[in-house]
């Protein structure tokens, strides 16, 4: 009884993930917040000292 609880659990666990990593999918949330991140990331990089110029 125990044992079946406990691969219940995990069935739940991993049909649930499945279910968000295809909303992620779906609606390309995944480009949407790296679309929203890299002005950040830029302005921070643009200001790191280097030592060589392309």
């Amino acid at each position: 009884m125990l044992l079946l609880k406990i691969l219940l659990i995990i069935a739940i666990v991993f049909v649930v993930l499945f279910v968000l990593s295809m909303i992620i999918y779906f609606f390309n949330l995944d480009m949407k917040l790296a679309s929203k991140i890299g002005p950040i990331m830029n302005k921070f990089y643009d200001h790191v000292k280097r030592d060589t110029k392309l």
